[in-house]
């Protein structure tokens, strides 16, 4: 049987790379975005393409998608919460409103949509069960300049989804994947990225011309991350989260190793401060 995904963001970058190689692939997609009558995609027909406005701050439309897409296809098996973006700047030459904004839709919006996934999947469609997939960012396992505000939206992802995968019963058959890209030759760098303004305070450090001179020259290929995200959907039981990228997997395998440093550097302190004969529960 075909998977049926529904997939938030798909005008540009991962999003848009992701629902056609579904398509290839002769799996159904829900393409949503704020604006879908400019989506285009190849080998679509009415019985695996479906077109949704969705904005992921506006719950409405969210419930709406949700609704159209169980009522034309009878399930939904994939949920790819990719919408987002990046805000670029030091923190304090973002503003109060840019900050909330970034949460608003990396954050707030993918547990909107979380929520409306897993109502979907637990009470609305036999048999029960599907993926959700968290398009996060190695931003999200390590903090970077420039990207104070952004990568606290992808770190508060990561808590929250690593906690609510604990939370779901088994039988209901739910799983979460946290996709975790690099660098990649999308439009995230380029047109899709906020810039905040200067503060003369960092007059050492220049976010939009450090990322216009990136922009085009990183190492990741969108079409081939993408077709990397919709093997992890189609495992039988896929991680909790992965790395996709060679500069990713690079970056990860370095902060595990400054963890360990870390945390064993400090072991006599942490261990330290039991009340006088407890004994930990076995």
């Amino acid at each position: 049987m075909p998977r049926v995904f529904l997939i938030t963001g798909t005008s540009t970058g991962f999003g848009r790379d992701y629902a056609q190689e579904v398509l290839d692939r002769g799996d159904i997609v829900a393409a949503t975005a704020r604006d879908p009558s400019q989506l285009s995609f190849a080998n679509t027909t009415p019985e695996t393409y479906l077109a949704l406005q969705l904005d992921v701050t506006d719950k409405a439309s969210i419930k709406q998608a949700f609704s159209e897409t169980l009522k034309k296809f009878g399930r939904v098996d994939v949920v790819v919460n990719n919408a987002g973006y990046g805000l670029s700047g030091c923190f304090e030459e973002c503003t109060d409103e840019q900050i909330r904004q970034q949460m608003e839709i990396n954050f707030f919006g993918l547990l909107d949509v979380t929520r409306e996934a897993l109502e979907t999947m637990r009470d609305k469609q036999k048999p029960q069960g599907g993926l959700i997939q968290q398009i996060t960012s190695i931003g999200g396992q390590r903090g970077v300049p420039f990207f104070s505000i952004y990568c606290a939206s992808k770190w508060a992802v990561e808590g929250f989804t690593e906690a609510l995968s604990h939370e779901v019963k088994p039988e209901w058959g739910i799983k979460f994947t946290l996709v975790e890209p690099g660098g990649f030759r999308t439009d995230w760098a380029g047109r899709s990225m906020t810039f905040a303004t200067r503060h003369p305070a960092y007059d050492h450090l220049n976010a939009e011309k450090h990322m216009t001179a990136r922009h085009g020259t990183q190492a990741g290929d969108p079409k081939k991350g993408a077709k990397a995200m919709y093997e992890l959907a189609i495992m039988p039981n896929p991680p909790l989260r992965v790395v996709v990228g060679t500069d990713a997997y690079k970056a990860v395998m370095n902060k595990l190793e400054q963890y360990e440093q870390n945390y064993t550097k400090y072991a006599a302190l942490s261990n330290s401060t039991d009340v006088d004969g407890y004994v930990a529960p076995q």
